[in-house]
């Protein structure tokens, strides 16, 4: 019995001690936290009146960090010396190096830099105010702004107002209230008195506060007026299942205008003047202009003395800023030092243009390793020579004896005998397409140099007729240059039929470049697609003004250009995938986007987005109408295309993910105020989706 006894004993000691080691390890961290950090106390309070200290300390519930916040934190009225602003544990302190202004409202706006320390939950949209007089005032505005010629929202850049209503007032004083835009492009300037204003935004790479011509810059039309009015909520309380308990109505601030937009551009303001110039290569001079030009600069050979009158070709770029001179007399190829004397327009002190001429030494030395190159391939052709030399003196002696080669020997010398391709230099040329080609493709020629002469007679365009290759019909085909930019891109004025083969042959020599070199043969096969390949878009738009739309593929590149006519507009023959449009209102026709200008009071030409992204199949026609004005400006950009994406609401998404399958949430606003966070203009039709941003976030 006692056995016995002992024997359960002991098998429930054991079982304890198992149960016992299972159970031990760490303990479960429970839920993740998403909430941001709350603010528990402040000195001085929220709001106080007649501040006389220079230190604002804000302490939270949990141990904080500010992230970026040279980018995101600003005071208003902005401090001539920054602030020191820090955090120490759960503490943010705001430590002012120069006296406060008198009878002031300061505004302190954080924005979402503030985050808790453990899972980087960001307080979003926080802002503290004060006062250094009996009064604080409590009036805001707020708005978006976006990048004019492409509706981008611009994150993090200056937003402020001048009571002084003078044009001057941007260029001369520093903005009188200040705040930055967030991640979204949006704004709320804060702490403003009764008055009449104008708002700008800026970019301020300078830090001064006030617009310079090279800075990006928006600018309101129209006196802002700040005032506020009341709308009403209806606020509903749920029980623990989700039953509606009490439903409230309750009435809240509306601080208007609250629907502002800044359309951002840059003026494209540059100082003339003669960035960089070098000489690349022996036979090429590169110039670089600081802004684009009107004309090219005269360029005037002094030394050597004795050259050709016509001595060069130039290359350049559309806005004349970027040239490349291709020397076309052998004799200054071969002088180390070129001085040239070159006559252009300079900006002068005085914001001016003037005309100056400036001498310029042009030096050129061969780079060590390309003389290394040469010196190798010398030495090898010299080696060739020898090698053929003593296979043609063995090969004739073997013959007198009647004996021939062994068929090592014969190969070796038919390769030595083949003609050495860097002996005798050509021309290369080949084209930008070839092999299967799009309906509506050019034949386009990419060469190596600048081009002195075409002969039409070597150029053959042959189509496929079953298995045989038939000249087209009254066709002789010349090639021209594609304009007069480029001196080494051409294109063959020749349409092709779709679906259809065609082979274009180039004769040998039937080219030949500046420095007397002709191209090899060149033989292409140009399969051209069928119809059934593509898709064709139509539109109907209500545009009535001059206007064009860009086709964009990924990357926002632009595919194809096409004019508004009649309200109408098509893209025809469209490799099947994703695109998106844009259209600009063309107020000069030039068929170009064009900026604005501050001085002449000259907004930047407007640009809209259809907001769907075009998914193209083949074979496939798409119709459709687009009303511009349908969808507010700044949710008219897809996303897949946007490229200033706000930051990632990691918390938001992980705490959806977490409550799946609990029912749909609420979504909620960016402001989080319950009212649609959209901004726009009468232009618009709009006007019943605002934003509401109170002082007291």
């Amino acid at each position: 019995m006692k056995s016995r006894w002992t024997y359960w004993l002991l098998t429930v000691v054991v079982g304890l001690l198992l149960v016992a080691c299972a159970s031990i390890g760490s303990p479960e961290g429970g839920p993740r936290d998403y909430t941001p950090p709350q603010v528990v106390k402040s000195s001085p309070e929220p709001g106080a009146l007649n501040f006389k200290g220079n230190k604002v300390e804000i302490t939270f519930d949990e141990i904080v960090n500010l992230k970026d916040q040279q980018k995101k934190v600003i005071i208003s009225p902005a401090p001539r010396t920054q602030p020191l602003i820090r955090t120490v544990g759960k503490k943010v302190t705001v430590e002012f190096r120069e006296p406060l202004e008198e009878n002031t409202t300061y505004v302190i706006d954080f924005s979402n830099a503030i985050e808790d320390n453990n899972e980087s939950n960001q307080l979003d949209g926080y802002a503290f105010a004060f006062s250094t007089g009996d009064v604080i005032d409590t009036l805001a505005v707020s708005g978006i702004v976006l990048r004019a010629n492409d509706l981008e929202p611009m994150q993090h850049v200056i937003v402020g107002l001048h009571s002084n209503l003078d044009d001057t007032a941007f260029t001369r004083l520093p903005l009188e209230r200040v705040c930055r835009t967030n991640d979204k492009g949006q704004f709320t300037l804060l702490g403003l008195k009764p008055g009449n204003y104008h708002v700008f935004a800026l970019s301020d790479v300078d830090g001064d506060y006030r617009m310079a011509r090279t800075e990006d810059i928006a600018f309101l039309d129209e006196v802002i007026v700040p005032t506020t009015g009341e709308y009403t909520s209806q606020d509903t309380v749920f029980t623990f299942d989700r039953k509606v308990d009490t439903v409230m109505m309750a009435t809240h601030t509306l601080f208007l205008p609250n629907n502002l937009l800044l359309c951002m551009f840059n003026e494209g303001y540059r100082n003339h003047y003669v960035r960089q110039t070098a000489r690349p290569e022996a036979n090429k001079l590169h110039v670089l202009f600081g802004a684009p030009n009107d004309s090219l600069p005269e360029m005037k050979v002094l030394r050597p003395a004795d050259h050709q009158r016509d001595w060069y070709r130039v290359e350049r770029t559309v806005d004349n800023d970027s040239l490349f001179y291709w020397i076309t007399d052998s004799a200054l190829i071969k002088t180390d030092t070129l001085v040239v004397a070159m006559t252009y327009l300079r900006t002068d002190t005085a914001d001016r243009l003037e005309q100056v001429t400036d001498t310029i030494r042009f030096g050129y030395r061969k780079p060590s390793n390309q003389v290394k190159e040469e010196e190798k391939k010398a030495k090898e052709r010299e080696e060739r020579a020898k090698r053929l030399a003593q296979l043609l003196d063995k090969q004739e002696k073997a013959a007198a004896q009647g004996k021939e080669l062994n068929e090592g020997e014969l190969e070796e010398l038919k390769e030595l005998q083949r003609p050495d391709p860097d002996a005798i230099p050509t021309l290369k040329m080949d084209l930008a397409k070839s092999g299967t080609i799009d309906v509506g493709d050019s034949i386009v020629f990419k060469f190596d140099s600048p081009i002195a002469s075409i002969d039409p007679a070597g150029v053959h365009l042959e189509v496929k007729r079953d298995t045989l290759w038939v000249p087209l019909a009254g066709v002789q085909p010349h090639i021209i240059p594609v304009d007069d930019c480029n001196p080494m891109r051409y294109w063959l004025p020749v349409t092709m039929q779709p679906d259809s083969t065609y082979r274009l042959t180039v004769d040998s020599a039937a080219v030949t470049s500046v420095y007397g070199l002709y191209n090899a043969q060149l033989s292409k096969e140009l399969k051209v697609k069928g119809l059934e390949e593509y898709a064709n878009v139509y539109f109907k738009v209500n545009v009535r003004d001059s206007a064009f739309v860009e086709l964009l593929g990924s990357g926002e590149k632009v595919m194809r250009t096409v004019p508004v006519v009649g309200g109408e507009f098509e893209f025809v023959n469209v490799t099947p995938g994703y695109y998106y449009l844009r259209l600009t209102i063309d107020r000069n026709g030039n068929g170009k986007w064009d900026t604005g200008n501050y001085a002449e009071h000259l907004q930047p030409e407007e640009v809209y987005y259809y907001p769907k992204k075009l998914n193209l199949r083949r074979n496939w026609d798409l119709d459709e109408n687009w009303n511009i004005y349908e969808t507010a400006l700044d949710l008219q950009k897809h996303d897949d295309i946007k490229r200033n994406k706000p930051e990632q609401a990691k918390n938001r998404i992980e705490k959806k993910q977490d409550k799946k399958g609990e029912g749909d949430e609420e979504e909620e606003n960016e402001f989080g105020t319950g009212i649609n966070s959209t901004y726009t203009g009468d232009k618009y039709r709009d006007s019943k989706r605002n934003n509401v941003r109170p002082l007291n976030r």
